[in-house]
Order: structure tokens, then sequence, then C-alpha cells
């Protein structure tokens, strides 16, 4: 009985012990998330995001398509269709298309936006991103055998890494890069299932780019673990996702000109600002964490310890330099060849793939600790510089509070009208940026429209676009388009709204 009692105490100690590993985990990434968003974080009524706020108008921005493509899923189910699908946007122009981008994170959004509405569901969503990929890039490292400490500095690099908190300002691409570690982390487990779903995830998401390099990134670090069949068929089950949203999705999309590319192609300088600029070449690394990565790659390669391993210092290394490389684009001698060759011919912004360099960085970053504190022994103290080094490293307020506009008139009006498309006015191509505010106002005042917004639209629908700007108030058009209610906006608010004949 003695036996059984202190072997349930251990028990119990244990699981809380594991217990407050968690919330020291969620309560740091949580802090990281708010340091990240800081200060727009603090006007709670705004969006956060990226853009110029305007007086009296709602920001445009690629936060109200992702909000949009994320609110999706639930409204459909509770009208009982296919969750999957967007019914609204460019119809009767083309079939609903699949919103392959509210995949995985619907879920999350989805209660959020029910419980807190839709600004303030969109910023905790945010906050919580930032938990996810500190919490799974940390748990991965812990399964690599990393001590508590470093691993927690590895979470953290990752989770500020400042490209990652770029894309995750409105953009799919940063909280989506979560799902690299979690694949990682069933490498280590051995659990095929989370691997081949974390990776068959990235491209189901719509980060068709990023895919195309993580499903080698995983394939590699797979092999160099020794787990050849585990990532042979993750990497099959990326390969099938990706090839699927590609045929639904991307094979009828209008061609991308090399110039797009030459237009967001980064420079060697880029790398090393903190300021922002032009924001898709925003590549800045950091300038401590570089130099900690080095010093974690020589830990790695030479010291005559567990963590020892030159194949896994191979993989992070070329994890880490091949995207950096590939974000030079047009400015990378080879790049314009390579892109007119290969699946990257799809894509327009070289950085997408960055995401992987900050996880390897991190990783590196998070060896270099370990190696200090088995030298040292005094975990906390070291914990805690590296902690406040990284984060003042890494920091760049890049979060603007972005004006809402939640229960407009005109679209509540719009919402109690007799059934019918909707029309804007004036009508925006599908690539337009201030399409992205139709979006918005879509989720008060759900119904079919002829336009929409999305960049890989169908070129029928940039047609329809051209046909409706020539000629927007042509009673035969609107009619051959089913169009019953109009609204139009100036300065970019809507300002009224009529019925058609």
């Amino acid at each position: 009985m003695a036996v059984r009692g202190l072997g349930g105490a251990r028990l119990r100690r244990a699981a809380r012990g594991r217990t407050g590993i968690v919330a020291l985990a969620a309560a740091l990434y949580l802090g990281a998330g708010l340091l990240a968003t800081s200060p727009a974080v603090f006007e709670t009524d705004r969006f956060l995001g990226y853009g110029e706020p305007r007086a009296g108008r709602v920001t445009p921005g690629d936060h109200l398509q992702t909000a949009y493509s994320l609110w999706l899923p639930g409204h459909q189910l509770s009208r009982g269709e296919e969750p999957w699908l967007d019914p609204y946007s460019f119809q009767p122009v083309v079939a609903p298309r699949v919103n392959f981008a509210g995949w995985p994170f619907a879920a999350v959004y989805g209660p959020l936006q029910a419980v807190f509405g839709t600004v303030a569901g969109w910023n905790v969503f945010v906050l919580v991103t930032y938990v996810g990929a500190g919490g799974f890039a940390a748990m991965w490292l812990r399964a690599l055998g990393l001590p508590l400490a470093a691993a927690l500095v590895g979470g953290l690099a990752f989770a500020l890494a400042p490209y990652r908190v770029a894309q995750s300002t409105g953009h799919l691409l940063g909280p989506i890069s979560m799902l690299l570690p979690l694949a990682l982390y069933g490498v280590e487990r051995r659990r095929t299932w989370l691997t081949a779903a974390a990776l068959a995830s990235v491209p189901l998401s719509g980060q068709v780019h990023l895919a195309l390099g993580a499903i080698p990134f995983v394939l590699a670090y797979a092999v160099a673990r020794r787990q050849r069949w585990l990532g042979a068929v993750a990497g099959s089950a990326g390969v099938t996702a990706g090839a699927f949203v590609w045929t639904l999705s991307l094979r009828n999309a209008a061609e991308r000109p090399f110039s797009e590319v030459e237009r967001y192609s980064a420079t060697l300088g880029d790398f090393l600002t903190r300021n922002p600029g032009a924001f898709e070449r925003f590549v800045y690394l950091g300038w401590l964490t570089p130099l900690l990565a080095i010093a974690g790659l020589v830990g790695l390669c030479c010291f005559n310890t567990s963590l020892r391993s030159r194949p896994l210092a191979t993989v992070l290394v070329v994890g880490a330099l091949v995207p950096c490389l590939l974000a030079l684009g047009a400015n990378l001698p080879g790049y314009g060849l390579l892109w007119r060759n290969t699946p990257l011919h799809a894509t327009r912004v070289p950085e997408r793939l960055l995401p992987i360099a900050s996880l390897c960085l991190a990783a590196l970053v998070a060896v270099a600790i370990a190696c200090v504190v088995s030298t040292l022994s005094r975990t906390r103290i070291v914990a805690a510089a590296a902690l406040a080094l990284v984060a003042a490293d890494l920091w760049v307020p890049l979060y603007d509070p972005l004006i809402a506009d939640e229960e407009n008139a005109v679209y509540e009006r719009v919402d109690a009208s007799p059934p019918g498309r909707l029309l804007e006015h004036p009508p925006l191509p599908p690539d337009a940026y201030a399409g992205s505010v139709y979006l918005y106002y879509a989720m008060q005042a759900p119904r079919e429209r002829p336009l929409g917004y999305a960049t890989s639209a169908p070129p029928v629908a940039f047609r329809t676009a051209r046909l409706l700007a020539l000629a927007p108030d042509d009673p035969a058009l609107l009619r051959r388009l089913g169009v019953h209610v109009i609204v139009r906006y100036r300065q970019g608010s809507p300002s009224g709204y009529a019925e058609t004949p």
C-alpha cells in the first residue's frame, strides 16, 4: 500500500509539474504576443493589422480577407451548407470556390468571433497564434532533448521572428507557420499521423508556396533523424494535398508576370534593417539572433554532448540559408530561370519560405543557450537574460490599430432588403487591395456578388470586373449577372444603396 501511495504521489507531482510548465509556456508566449502587437493591442475597438488608418473609413488589408475566410465555415455550418465553400464571391461568374484559407483555424476563430464579435475575436485570435507558435516550437525542442530553459528561448525566437510576425498582421502565412515545428515534433515522437496532418495542412490552408519548401524540409529532417518511412508518408501527404489545392484553386488562376517577382524581391540590406519599408520585402532576422545561431551550430557540430549531431546541423543550416537566398528573388542570379521552370512559376513573393529559416535559427539559438546552461549551471539567470535579449533583438512594432465599422447602417438596410445579388460601386478587380473592405461588409450582409477579392481568381472574374468598370449601371449587364442591390461608396465608405429595377 505504501509503495502504491508513493507511486500515486509521484504521478500527481509529475502532473502538477507538467501543468506548471504548460502554464509557464502559455504565459510566456502570450506575453510575446502582447509585445509583438504593442502598442496597437491596447486600442481594443480596432483591428490588429498592418496599414494606414484614415478617419471615417474601414482600413483595407489582409486582416479583413483572412477574417472573412475564417468566419465563412462557421457561417456555412449554421446554414446547413458545405463549410469549405464560398457561395458568395464571383457569383454567378464561377462555381462556388473552395475556401482553403478556412483550414484549420476557422475552428479557433469561429467560436472567438461568436463570443467576442468580429474585431475583438480577431484580436484574441492573433494573440492565440503566438501561444501556438512559441508553444509548438518549444515542444519540438524539448522532444529533441534540449533543456526546458533552452526550449523556451527557442520558442520565443520563433514566435517573435520578425518575418513571421509581419506575416501574422493579416496574412495567414504567420499563423500557419506554427505547423512546421508541430510536424517536426511528430517526427521526434514517431507519430506519423501528426507529421502528415501538420504537413498536409500547410497547402490545404492555401499556403502552397510555403509547402514547396516545407515538404522537402520535413522530409530531410526525418531522414536526418532516421525516420525515413515516416518522412516518406508525411511528404506524400503534403504533395497530395498540394496537388489537390493546385487543381481546385490555382490551375486556372491568372498568369503572374515576373515583374511582380521583381517588385517583391528582397536585397541583402533588407536582412539588416528593422524598418519594414516595403512590407513584403521585410526580411530582418535580428542582429544578435544570427550570432547566437552560429554559436549553436558550433555546439551542435563540435561539443561532445548529447546535442552533437552533424546530420541535424546540416538540415538546420540548409533550412536557414536556402530560404534567405531565395528571398532575394530577382536579385539572385539564376532565380528567373528557376522560377520559370519549377512550381515557383505560380508564386510572386520570393520571401514566403522564410518561416522555415526562422524556425531553424530559433533551434540553433536554443542549442546555444543549452550549451551555456550546461557550462555555467545557472539555468534561471541564463534563461531570463536570454529571453530578454532575444525579445529586445527581435521586437519590431509592426501592428497598427486599424479602423472597423461594425453594424454599418447601410449594410443593415441591405441585410433587411429582399434577396438578390449585390454589387458594390465602384466595381474593383479581384486583386484590388480595397476590395478587402467589401469582404468585411459581406460578413454583415452575406449575399452573392459578381465580384470578390482574391489574387488567385480565374481570368473570367477579371474580365467581369473590367466589364462592370466600363459600364457599372448597364441594365442589361446587371440583369445578366442577377444584380438586385447596389451599394455605393464615397471615399472608401458605404454612402447608400439602391435596388435595381
